[in-house]
């Protein structure tokens, strides 16, 4: 997986008609966010449109240059035309890409000629009709690979795509016991193989802490990393998923080593090098980044190197 992606943990969103925009890109305020997203799109009503834009032009000139120590900036322009407006605001290149919205296969060429020779990174967001379509998702798929777009991910518009069933979110209720499963493990299926991340949709409540934690946990079950928090106090929730157990970095370590044999078991976890390096790999990095459990597994006690089956 990209390290990038691996990097943007809890993606705060953040709609651009607040005026401590500065504050929050340099991450003075709300420090725990590694990456935020300045919405100009549905987060912001069409008529405050040009507070919007005012807001991150003067943003823009109060971010810092790109360093460790702040969050990953992005931008959700409304459209093409608002994202040709970003593009020549001074200033720009002190964030790292582009949200991009309602992204289908006729779109995207759109929005990826604008970005073409720049450094910007883009994440595309499917969250119209197309996405309930395999055929219309490959077609998305093949025309990022064939223009060789530098997609950081796709992220799944979970809100959107309910309504356009005459849905919403329930409490307690997870992205997984909806139709948003079959979506999600569409989206993993297409571009994951294909070295394209796909990040999970938000949860609509911000005091219900054991669902939210419960449906992260499926995320990463379900094979995407990343997501949208909507509110400071989600992201902890979710952070807290992404931390691996030490069992699980022990075991990555032992499958990644030069002398690791074929096959191999520790406690009654069959590991197999041939099959397991790319999951060994995000594990130390998601250890490097987001820390270990340190509350040992049930079998931990027990646990011994088992070289052979």
């Amino acid at each position: 997986m990209n390290t990038l992606a691996l990097r943007l943990g809890a993606s705060l969103y953040v709609p651009a008609t607040r005026t401590d925009l500065g504050e929050i890109g340099n991450g003075f305020k709300l420090p725990q966010a590694r990456s935020v997203i300045l919405c100009t799109e549905d987060a912001v009503h069409e008529h405050d449109l040009p507070l919007a834009l005012a807001n991150l032009a003067f943003a823009l000139t109060e971010f810092g240059p790109r360093h460790g120590g702040r969050p990953l900036r992005f931008i959700r322009p409304r459209s093409a035309q608002v994202l040709t407006q970003l593009l020549g605001m001074p200033g720009i290149f002190n964030v790292d890409g582009f949200v991009l919205p309602k992204i289908t296969a006729r779109n995207v060429p759109t929005y990826l000629d604008l970005l073409d020779g720049s450094p910007f990174t883009a994440m595309l967001t499917v969250e119209t009709r197309e996405a309930f379509s395999t055929r219309d998702m490959e077609a998305l798929r093949d025309v990022v690979l064939e223009r060789g777009a530098d997609v950081l991910s796709v992220r799944v518009g979970g809100n959107d795509l309910l309504n356009i069933l005459g849905m919403r979110r329930t409490r307690g209720v997870t992205a997984y016991e909806t139709p948003l499963r079959g979506v999600i493990d569409r989206m993993v299926s297409l571009f994951r193989p294909f070295g394209i991340n796909v990040s999970a949709p938000v949860y609509d409540f911000t005091r219900d802490d054991r669902t939210l934690a419960r449906e992260v946990r499926e995320d990463l079950l379900h094979g995407t990393f990343g997501k949208t928090a909507i509110h400071p106090d989600q992201i902890a929730v979710i952070e807290a998923a992404y931390a691996v157990t030490l069992v699980e970095v022990e075991a990555a370590e032992a499958i990644l080593a030069p002398d690791a044999p074929a096959v191999f078991r520790v406690g009654d976890m069959m590991c197999e090098p041939a099959t397991h390096r790319q999951w060994a790999r995000a594990v130390l990095e998601r250890a490097r980044v987001y820390g270990t459990n340190l509350e040992p597994s049930p079998d931990e006690s027990s646990l011994a190197w088992e070289r052979s089956l």
